[in-house]
């Protein structure tokens, strides 16, 4: 019986294709990711699809000549809301946004009878959406867009002075007065930290050959005059002085914050100009802000492909992997399109498992407590595994005779300390002051994962990199490893991840559980069946 043909766009490791190829009902043909090695991770598990690299450059027209035509496409296009975009990178545009632009370029090019688009869960909230670009107000007016005015702050008023504007408008002089990036994130390190004076100091001794390196390869390159250069100088001179032993690091805020305030604002308004976006107007009442208009990212989704041109029927919803078979309360949005000649009422696989019959942390590695972890990928050769009569999740998992990237993080004498007073369910805020020092520049607002200790006996919360979150395993002193983030993310043993440490841990959690993957593709299958008969699906192999 013929297969789906899928395309699988921002690919990642491979959750997604490896749910759709579970089901037996669908083939992957070419899957899109720009990451090196979730491509070599892509690649071991799913040796037989056409891996490629930017979406942005793809040719979905050569794409249909060599593999005719495309039944189905999946994807989940990193997508960042505004405030978590400009809290964690003080960046103006998340270019991640323009991604889900491209995910809907491919389902006009390919015109698939169904796609299926997976995302955070916040993707259906105001805080997901789009500035208008140059070339946007036609698409607008088209597809009848909602928009609403998003006043972007540039830079507070203590931080103005006159020409502001004139500088903020012209590219060459936002070029002539921004910092090389690398200096930029080595002052703005520091300047994070000036609220926790230990850290403070102990953050520029080992900085301090770089910054000095830094400030000295700018200077050296640059002459400038103005206030901005002014107050770039002062910082470098602070810098200076506290190296020489001058001023307390107790200075060092007041010395650099000007600067790195209007570095910000230069960055901000040169992603403006590179990326096109269209500002009405600049309000200058309290500071500069940017008035830009814009767009929620659903809304843009909607709009486009629900439109008789294009002909899709959506529906969207929030899913939850427990209720599916992962042991982990993993959130996600989802969205369904349909050929609305094809269905009128796209709709979601119902849970197959009530909340009090969640599968747990222990379902998932707990056959494995006793098998010692490595600590150098070097070491990961592939531990044999003994015969075991399990059932259940573990027996579905453990597919392989050797356990691969059964790997942790090697355990610091601070940590060890934590690990041995945090009980299952407690986390870093469990902790005693004395063991929250040394660590974290502002421990009370550490979030809550940090340094979780898992119930065995419950679902474990969203899997993220767990290395980064110091996810503790339920009963051993030590952290989760990779293998075990990938059981709760319900890979199976014989899906081997590649990279570096970090890089596995970030592949795991970035994943869609194959099994709620399954469960869509499985629904998706149903209801292309139902439509118009599975025998009569009829392809064209080359266009």
């Amino acid at each position: 019986m013929e297969k789906y043909k899928v395309v699988d766009l921002f690919a990642g490791a491979g959750g997604l294709s490896l749910g759709f190829v579970q089901t037996k009902k669908y083939e992957i043909k070419v899957a899109f990711e720009n990451n090196p090695n979730m491509q070599k991770t892509y690649r071991r598990n799913h040796p037989k699809v056409d891996v490629r690299g930017d979406v942005c450059a793809a040719d979905y027209s050569e794409i249909k000549r060599k593999y005719g035509t495309i039944d189905v496409v999946i994807g989940g296009p990193p997508c960042q809301g505004f405030s978590n975009a400009n809290r964690q990178k003080n960046t103006a545009v998340s270019l991640n946004n323009k991604l889900v632009k491209q995910y809907v370029r491919a389902v006009i090019e390919l015109s698939p009878n169904a796609f299926i688009m997976e995302n955070v869960s916040m993707l259906k909230s105001e805080v997901h959406r789009f500035y208008l670009e140059k070339g946007d107000e036609e698409l607008i007016k088209e597809y009848n867009i909602k928009v609403k005015m998003t006043p972007l702050k540039l830079v507070d008023s203590q931080y103005c002075f006159d020409g502001i504007l004139d500088v903020i408008n012209d590219q060459s002089s936002i070029e002539k007065f921004i910092w090389p990036e690398r200096l930029y994130q080595e002052i703005n390190v520091i300047y994070k930290i000036t609220s926790n004076l230990s850290k403070l100091k102990t953050t520029l001794d080992k900085h301090k050959n770089t910054l000095l390196k830094l400030i000295n390869e700018y200077e050296k390159a640059n002459s400038l005059t103005g206030y901005i250069a002014e107050c770039s100088n002062k910082a470098f001179e602070t810098i200076r002085s506290y190296y020489e032993n001058r001023i307390d690091c107790s200075n060092i805020k007041q010395g650099i914050e000007s600067a790195i305030m209007l570095q910000r604002m230069l960055f901000k308004s040169l992603e403006i100009i590179n990326n096109k976006i269209l500002v009405d107007e600049y309000d200058t009442e309290n500071g500069i802000s940017a008035n830009i208009r814009s767009m929620a990212v659903l809304d843009y989704i909607k709009a486009i492909l629900e439109s008789p041109k294009y002909g899709y029927k959506l529906n969207s919803n929030v899913l939850c992997a427990a209720d599916y078979g992962a042991p982990q309360k993993r959130m996600r949005f989802v969205i369904m399109g349909i050929k609305s000649s094809i269905s009128s009422i796209p709709t979601f696989p119902m849970p197959k498992f009530e909340e009090d019959e969640y599968r747990t942390v222990r379902d998932a590695i707990s056959d494995i407590e006793d098998v010692e972890p490595v600590v150098n990928i070097t070491d990961d050769v592939g531990i044999v595994l003994e015969n075991k009569d399990l059932e259940g999740l573990a027996k579905k998992l453990r597919d392989s005779k050797k356990l691969y990237n059964h790997i942790i993080t090697a355990t610091t004498e601070t940590a060890m300390k934590r690990f041995k007073v945090i009980g299952q369910g407690q986390n870093f805020h469990s902790l005693s002051d004395d063991l929250k020092s040394n660590t974290y520049t502002n421990p009370n607002r550490t979030q809550n994962t940090i340094y979780t200790r898992l119930k065995y006996d419950e679902p474990s919360g969203t899997v993220v990199n767990v290395r980064k979150s110091m996810w503790i395993h339920p009963t051993k002193d030590r952290a989760l490893s990779i293998r075990e983030a990938a059981r709760l993310q319900t890979f199976p043993d014989s899906f081997v991840f590649c990279g570096s440490k970090d890089q596995q841990y970030q592949q795991v959690g970035n994943a869609v559980p194959p099994i709620m993957a399954k469960a869509i593709a499985m629904k998706l299958n149903r209801i292309l069946e139902k439509s118009y008969g599975r025998q009569s699906h009829k392809r064209n192999k080359k266009l």
